[in-house]
């Protein structure tokens, strides 16, 4: 159904209504006659224009309606008159009628505020019309009398052209009621057929297969009486059982005009550069993948050329099937060498084999008893025949198919002994799931190694972000979402195979803790799952840029000013993903601040003392320290590594890593050393003898520090002593340098040595303290 058209005519009827003929308060009443003429003279002319095209719509609106009944007509005798031993007919039908409905309502057309708009027009004519006849003649001019009369009749007019619009909308809501209905009985019916078939899925199964070969004779002669009822030849259908079996000749058809035609591309359109060796030992699984593109292609053409029902669902379910083939020889091209390919194709065999039966059991809508007869022993086939292509080819194919084929054999072990415990289309169901689920890996295996290889072409890993974001966005974000769709999106994929699609989507939106305060279901578990992927990017992609801003403006102070937006970043985005996660799971506020309210006292006094560090981390990385300056803590001397909200790590000069609690370092007054300038006042003692020229001796000394070549001496500020005390035995000096505050030992040990050097040579006495022993002899 076409609403597109019933909104543009309602679009065209509201606009009608909307121009409402309105004046204001004018100089007089016969101002105010003659203003409202002009006005309705305009809307009624605008209203005459529009009566053809209102006219056609209109007779476009009721024919689509029509249609609407007769197309849910021709669902309810599908739906009604359905065989329940036939499954899939009975899906199919199924699933048409819900389908129906469900866009029937997701276009539902406002009728009824169109109606009330409408309502409110007339009896806004109705009123204007009254107030025209009551109107006093005789106290108007000629004018002004002729301004209401012509006012009079244009808004008779206007009024009984809205009336008769309204009259019409009205059968047509009729006609849209009874759709409405008829779909809505239809979606019921079809809800419960549903229910049933579910039950007979997952919970009611059949006959074991071993009572039904014990019963072999009997089960076999009602396959046969159930293949003659159900593909006896139907006059004039579309699913007459000529047709369907005739599609398979089509196919095979198409399968060899695409061998053909890639055949002769490769043989004549291919450069003879590209005949490589690994291409020739390639060739058989291209051409097998290019004839499945265009196998795949030609059935979308002939698709959407053809009108049939059947025509049309047997090319949807085939063109899924050539996709699944594509993939994976597509996949095997790109990751498997020349020597490997035919043994990575035989080990996928045996599923790609099932997968089309299945799809062709499908296509041909095969009876339940049909299906319970033949797919079990179909099924014990392919599980020998998997372990027989893992034991042959095992140590010729890549680790990662390898996971992948014994993968397969599990989910072959356990269709088997499903189908043979007498839940056949549950087997049928496990089996189409895998052979969807694997479909999306191989999908994301053959991106994921695209970008592998671009990435690693490009350097993406040691590109600025503003050259690799959108790397990053691919593999960061839409590969891990991808992954995490890709198994709701291959239980949907095989549910739609069985056109069970319905089911499948009430089962993602069903919560499955159902609290007041807490709901949670598939569908929103993937969806935070996915946001929370998007947000981690967000938050890198942000940090990246910021730290990027920071190196060149400052690279001094770039990695402290980093991890400061780095935990401001973080409480931002997270907080943001957290709200709207809180908000999908429907979580309340109110129950959580009533939960908080409880714990909050053990948590404040809990917190203290995080919450401490996190003010004084917040001080220290504003400005007191960065990463890359040298502190002093208790005597120990070490490099700042790492700054964040509750702590601080320092490498020891004596090579021991250390972290401090941030309070820590404030109560233990720590000390920057390379805050100012990188250099700190180092003092070096020394002494000479009583009767040195003491003049003598600074001048000596500090000449000779001064012209020391010591690299880690600050060579802006000279060197410069004083005299402290007259000891015992020497006169006692200070020696003042500026040494670099991580070299200062290295520092006072070369100036320590100058100085001793310079009072030798001078003939300086450097005194020590000396103790005359006398030793008395007793007579």
């Amino acid at each position: 159904m076409n609403i597109k058209r019933i909104i543009l005519l309602l679009v065209v009827f509201i606009s009608v209504c909307g121009d409402v003929s309105a004046v204001l308060k004018e100089k007089n009443l016969e101002q105010t006659l003659s203003v409202l003429r002009h006005e309705l003279v305009l809307r009624h002319i605008e209203q005459t224009s529009q009566v053809v095209e209102r006219r056609r719509y209109n007779t476009q609106t009721l024919n689509e309606l029509i249609d609407i009944m007769k197309r849910s007509n021709q669902n309810s005798l599908m739906l009604y008159s359905q065989n329940s031993d036939y499954v899939f007919d009975l899906t199919y039908a199924c699933h048409e009628a819900t389908e129906l409905y469900q866009q029937f309502q997701s276009r539902r057309v406002p009728f009824q505020e169109f109606l009330q708009r409408h309502d409110a027009e007339i009896a806004k004519y109705d009123s204007l019309i009254v107030s025209l006849k009551n109107m006093p003649t005789a106290m108007l001019g000629q004018r002004a009398n002729t301004d209401r009369n012509i006012c009079l009749t244009l808004a008779i007019s206007i009024r009984n052209s809205l009336a008769e619009n309204r009259l019409q909308t009205v059968d047509y809501i009729h006609y849209y009621e009874m759709s409405e209905q008829k779909l809505r009985n239809m979606n019921d019916y079809a809800q419960v057929r549903y229910n049933e078939i579910q039950r007979g899925i997952f919970m009611n199964g059949g006959d074991n297969y071993f009572n039904v070969l014990h019963n072999i004779q009997e089960k076999f002669n009602d396959m046969l009486v159930t293949m003659n009822d159900k593909y006896k030849s139907a006059p004039n259908s579309q699913w007459d059982s000529k047709i369907i079996f005739g599609l398979f000749l089509v196919i095979l058809f198409y399968i060899i005009i695409a061998t053909i035609i890639n055949q002769l591309a490769i043989r004549v359109l291919l450069p003879k550069k590209l005949r490589t060796e690994e291409f020739k030992k390639k060739r058989s699984s291209i051409i097998m993948a290019t004839t499945t593109i265009t196998f795949a292609l030609i059935l979308i053409i002939g698709r959407n050329i053809g009108d049939q029902n059947f025509i049309i669902m047997a090319s949807n379910l085939l063109v899924e099937y050539a996709w699944l083939l594509g993939v994976i020889l597509v996949s095997l091209l790109l990751r498997v060498s020349g020597d490997q390919i035919a043994s990575a194709f035989r080990i996928y065999s045996p599923l790609i084999v099932v997968g089309f039966l299945v799809i062709a059991f499908r296509i041909i809508l095969i009876p339940k008893e049909l299906v319970n007869l033949i797919f079990p022993p179909i099924l014990l086939l392919a599980a020998f025949w998997q372990w027989n292509v893992i034991s042959r080819h095992n140590k010729n194919v890549p680790q990662q198919d390898m996971f992948y084929t014994y993968l397969s054999l599990l989910v072959f072990i356990t269709s088997t002994v499903c189908s043979w415990s007498g839940y056949t289309l549950l087997a049928v169901q496990i089996l189409i799931w895998w052979i969807m689920q694997l479909t999306c890996i191989l999908t994301i295996t053959c991106l994921s190694r695209w970008m592998t290889i671009f990435g690693e072409r490009h350097n993406m890993k040691d590109n600025p972000i503003t050259k690799s974001w959108h790397f990053h966005l691919m593999s960061d974000v839409v590969m891990p979402v991808m992954g995490v769709l890709s198994l709701m999106l291959s239980i949907y994929w095989a549910a739609d195979v069985f056109n069970l699609s319905d089911l499948c989507w009430q089962l993602f939106r069903q919560n499955f803790i159902d609290m007041e305060n807490l709901k949670l279901s598939i569908l929103k578990l993937s969806f935070v799952i996915c946001l929370w992927f998007c947000f981690r990017y967000i938050a890198f992609t942000m940090l990246a840029f910021m730290s990027l801003h920071f190196e060149n403006q400052d690279p001094s102070t770039a990695a402290s000013r980093s991890v400061m937006s780095k935990n401001i970043i973080q409480v931002l985005v997270w907080s943001i993903w957290l709200l709207l996660s809180l908000g999908l799971l429907h979580i309340s506020l109110a129950w959580l601040l009533a939960i908080s309210g409880g714990l909050s006292t053990g948590i404040g006094f809990a917190s203290k003392n995080i919450i401490e560090n996190i003010f004084y981390g917040a001080s220290l990385m504003a400005g007191r320290l960065k990463v890359g300056d040298w502190i002093e803590v208790d005597g120990i001397m070490g490099k700042v590594q790492q700054i964040s909200y509750t702590s601080t790590i320092v490498e020891a000069k004596s090579g021991e890593v250390i972290t401090f609690q941030n309070s820590q370092l404030f109560d233990k007054n720590y000390k920057n050393l390379t805050k100012n300038h990188g250099y700190v006042l180092a003092s070096i003692p020394f002494g000479v003898a009583y009767g040195s020229n003491l003049r003598q001796v600074q001048q000596l000394v500090e000449d000779a520090v001064n012209k020391l070549h010591n690299e880690w001496i600050d060579p802006t500020k000279k060197a410069g002593s004083v005299i402290t005390a007259m000891n015992d035995s020497s006169v006692d000096f200070k020696l003042f340098v500026w040494a670099d505050a991580v070299m200062k030992g290295v520092v006072i040990s070369d100036v320590t040595r100058c100085i001793y050097e310079t009072l030798n040579e001078n003939g300086i006495e450097i005194p020590f303290p000396q103790r005359d022993v006398h030793i008395i002899q007793n007579s």
